[in-house]
Formats: structure tokens, sequence, C-alpha cells
């Protein structure tokens, strides 16, 4: 436990590699504690940490104003470190196979400035294996260092949820491991520093490999499953919030809804599994299927769109549709692997001019990653359809009469059956000027009132 009283005592420092959506509330929620060098290949998000800037918005501008993480894009500083933490992302190429250039890069840096006496914990999701089999190798080649005897090794996954303010690093369980007993209570000791949930000590690394990986596989295959109901139901004209809300008063109904599925982990992580899988010799089945279903949906939701648009008479070549929210959830900046993405591609294919609105989304991660500019809500104007794809708290503030100044003039119809019509509801219209809406809005999340929509004539859709 020497490493660990000199951690708690400021002898030593903690390393932090990589400061994107994980690796960044990692080094704040530790500085509060020990020292800590936070290092990132990246200079330009270094300059902005440097000026108190949050580019991720997972722990704020003022928390990296005021915090005392040593900013630094200087991988020689990794030497005045003994406890490496390594958090960078690990994403898929474009076959689906993993792309770990990312970790191996890492692994690369560290290892120049490895020193003895050092524990190496890897964060970043992998399939079972790599961190023993591909990342110590690395290490030892380049450090000169020997595993086991100069440095030790751990593997404990990230289980950080960008965007997610109830569930942090602090108040979720946390899984460790190491390559044996000594090196297993010491990341134990140093990780409890800053989770109040505790920890959980795997058996062993490629233990706590495979349990990351499968949590998040477990919950692309639900989704899926939520996905191909919503394909069925929809084909039956059946709304399926509507049932998934009478199933879940069931106490052991599982609470997942269909949507597009994206990110860096859900989308992704399911591929290390199968990869690994594939070279033992074992060809997925339920995992693959899911990612399927998943995959095709972007293309799913643009042509049920287009389809809405020829039942309202709209010329497809040509049309204007604005899509509100690109990021790959809700109040997260994240555009990686976005399935948002996929529904404007397509819709392109289709001749359809699309503009984008998200106050939410990194702007120029998003142009870097897909050449995609934002527009502003003063743009959406004269739209032949309006899709809602992703439920920022900003977007709540629209109303449906918000959402019916957007398409152009609607057409006109008898006011007294409007009249009839609005008498018979449980909702209140106010429909002006004898105006009916007869707009196309895909609500993907069900973030507006489908009934209330339909009966002002919105040609109303969703998953």
């Amino acid at each position: 436990m020497e490493l660990y009283n000199k951690i708690l005592n400021r002898d030593a420092k903690i390393s932090i590699i990589g400061l994107g959506y994980v690796g960044m509330p990692i080094a704040v929620a530790f500085a509060k504690k020990v020292d800590v060098v936070g290092f990132d290949v990246n200079k330009q998000k270094i300059e902005l940490y440097k000026s108190g800037i949050d580019p991720t918005k997972e722990v704020g501008n003022d928390v990296i104003k005021n915090t005392t993480v040593d900013f630094t894009s200087d991988e020689t500083r990794l030497r005045e470190a003994k406890f490496h933490i390594v958090a960078v992302p690990t994403p898929v190429k474009e076959d689906r196979t993993p792309n770990l250039t990312p970790i191996k890069s890492a692994s690369r840096n560290l290892g120049r400035n490895l020193t003895k006496g050092s524990i190496v914990v890897f964060e970043s999701t992998v399939y079972p294996g790599v961190t023993e089999d591909i990342c110590v190798p690395i290490l030892e080649k380049e450090s000169g260092l020997k595993h086991g005897v100069d440095f030790k090794v751990g593997y404990s996954p990230e289980r950080i949820n960008p965007g997610d303010q109830e569930h942090r690093l602090e108040s979720i369980i946390k899984v460790v491991s190491g390559m044996d007993i000594e090196s297993l209570e010491i990341i134990a000791k140093v990780y409890e520093f800053v989770v109040d949930a505790g920890v959980f000590k795997a058996e062993s690394i490629k233990v706590a490999e495979a349990a990351k990986v499968i949590e998040n596989a477990q919950r692309d295959i639900n989704i899926a499953f939520m996905n191909e109901l919503s394909i069925i139901f929809n084909k039956m004209g059946i709304d399926t919030k509507a049932v998934l809300e009478a199933a879940r008063t069931k106490w052991n109904f599982l609470k997942f809804s269909p949507g597009l599925v994206g990110g860096h982990c859900i989308g992704v992580d399911p591929y290390y599994l199968t990869y690994k899988a594939e070279q033992m010799g074992y060809y997925s089945q339920i995992i693959l299927s899911g990612r399927k279903i998943n995959d095709d949906m972007g293309k799913y939701v643009a042509e049920s769109t287009v389809k809405k648009m020829i039942k309202a008479n709209k010329q497809i070549n040509g049309a204007k549709v604005a899509i509100f929210g690109v990021t790959f959830k809700e109040n997260c900046p994240d555009v990686r692997n976005t399935k948002v993405v996929d529904v404007i591609k397509e819709l392109e294919e289709y001749g359809v001019e699309v503009k984008v609105v998200d106050p939410v989304a990194d702007k120029d991660d998003l142009w870097n990653e897909y050449r995609i500019n934002l527009s502003s809500v003063e743009e959406i104007k004269e739209m032949d359809a309006v899709i809602f794809a992703v439920p920022h708290e900003a977007f709540k503030v629209y109303s449906l009469k918000d959402i019916k100044l957007m398409f152009g003039s609607p057409r006109l119809v008898n006011l007294e059956v409007m009249n009839e019509v609005a008498a018979t509801s449980e909702f209140e219209f106010d429909i002006d000027n004898n105006e009916y809406c007869d707009c196309v809005l895909m609500d993907l999340k069900g973030m507006f009132n489908r009934f209330e929509a339909e009966q002002i004539g919105f040609k109303y859709w969703r998953l």
C-alpha cells in the first residue's frame, strides 16, 4: 500500500490520459482529493480547459475554472505520476471491427514516460484480452520495463453516462480489477477516494473487460427489440408508446423505448464482443441481429418521413425538412456515431433539403466529422416536414402552435367542423382564421401529445 499512501499524502500524482466525456469528470473528481496531471494530445482542447471552458459540458465551466487539475499536452509530464488512468475512446472502423488506434497510441505515449513502481489502469471499453495481450506489450516495449516486476496494470470500465446528471462517477459502483491481489487492492483503494457508491472487485482483468462490453450489448439488444416492435406496430396502425405504457404496468416489464442508437458505447461496444467471438470461431446470432435492427433505424425513419410527406401531397424532390436535434442523446453535445446523421443522409438521397437545429451540439465536431452546419430556429420557415429527433430539454418550450408556424401557409377549412372536433376533445384548440395545419410532424421520442397533434391536422408519426 506504499503507493496508495504516497498518493494520499500528495507525494505521488495520478495522471488521466484522455480528457473527453469520460476522462474529464474523473480528473476533476480526483483533483478534489489528490494531485492530478490531466493529459490529452489535443492541444486545442487543453487550451480550452486552461481557459476555464468545458467543451464536453459534463462538469461545467465553473468547475473547470476552479479545478486543480494540471492540464497538459506534453507527454513527458506523465513522468510525474505513478498511478495512470487511460480513458481514451475505442471506436469501430467502417467495417465495424474494433479500432484500437487510440488506445495503442495512448499506450505508446505512456510507455515512453512510464517509471518503475507505477500502476496503469485502463478504462476504455475493449474486448476481453486487450489490456494484457495488446496494451501491456506496448508499455513494455516503449518503457523497457517488465510487466509484473517494474509496473503493474489493471482495468476498471468507465460507467459515466454523458449528459446524465444523476448517474455520475461518484454515485455508480465502480468495477475494478488488477493483475494480482496487491495491484487490485491498491486500485480499489485509489478509486474509493472518489466513488461514494463503493467498488466491486472483479476476479480478473478479463472478467472486468467482459462485464463492461456486455452491459452495453444488453441495452442494445433490448432497444433493438423495442425498435422491432415499433416497426411491427406501425404497420398495424397501433401506437407503440401506448402499448408500452400499458405493458409497463406489470412490475417486471423492462423500461426501454424505441429510438436511434448511437454514441460511443451502445452502438459500438457489441461489435467488440462479436469481433472477439468470431476470432474464437463463434458467430453471434442475437447480438448482431440487434445491431442490424438498430443500425437500420435511421433509414427507416427517413423512409417513414417520405411516406408521410407523400400522403400529405408533398413534392419530395426539393422538399424542405427541419431536424431538431443531432446529438446521439438528449442534453449532451456529443455527436460521435449519432444516427441522426443517417436520417439526414437518407433524406438527401431523395433530393430533400435538410436544415438541422441543435443548441446543444458541438458545432465544431459536427462540421469536422460530418460537414454539417447548424441552422437557427429563425431559419426554419416554409418547411414540408419537421422531425424532432432528440428530446433536448431546450426543445420542450415549443408548442404545437409554434411548430405550425415553421410550415408554409395552412389550408382553409370549415371552422364549424373544426369547432365540433374541438368540442368533443379533452383538449382546447386555438384555430385562428379557419386555419388547419396539414403538416408532417415526425416526433421520434414522443415529445408531443399525439391526439392533440392529429386533431389539429398534423400528419403525426412517432416510433
